[in-house]
């Protein structure tokens, strides 16, 4: 959870390093607080008719969507890519593949040009 929070206090921090665990762990709970927005949303009945999902996940979504941007950015940078590579997600199936064994591979040993490895620095 620590690193769930961790993200949303760099909430537009697009420059550094983010480790596999930090985008993995904010990942989950960001999946993990969907599905309770989607139950909160048909519980309440806020939920939009045949989508399953409404007003609660909605707003859950445009609240972390610049956090996710942010943590996937610095993720690519520590595999020593531009956030730019982003973009390669819009691209459907082959855009998906490629980010995804991006965000999946490990760090680049040392300093790279987006900063140290998050690796070596002692967190709070």
């Amino acid at each position: 959870m620590n690193w769930f929070f961790k993200v949303i206090k760099q909430y537009a921090d697009f420059s550094g390093r983010a480790r596999r665990k930090e985008y993995w762990m904010f990942a989950l709970f960001s999946f993990i607080f969907y599905i309770i927005a989607a139950i909160i949303d048909n519980v309440l009945g806020t939920d939009i008719d045949g989508v399953g999902y409404g007003l609660f996940y909605i707003l859950f979504a445009l609240g972390i969507f610049i956090p996710s941007l942010a943590v996937g950015v610095r993720r690519l940078h520590d595999v020593g890519k531009s956030g730019w590579m982003l973009l390669i997600g819009l691209i459907p199936l082959i855009g998906w593949i490629w980010i995804f064994i991006l965000t999946v591979s490990d760090s680049d040993q040392g300093d790279n040009k987006y900063g140290q490895n998050p690796k070596t620095v002692i967190l709070d």
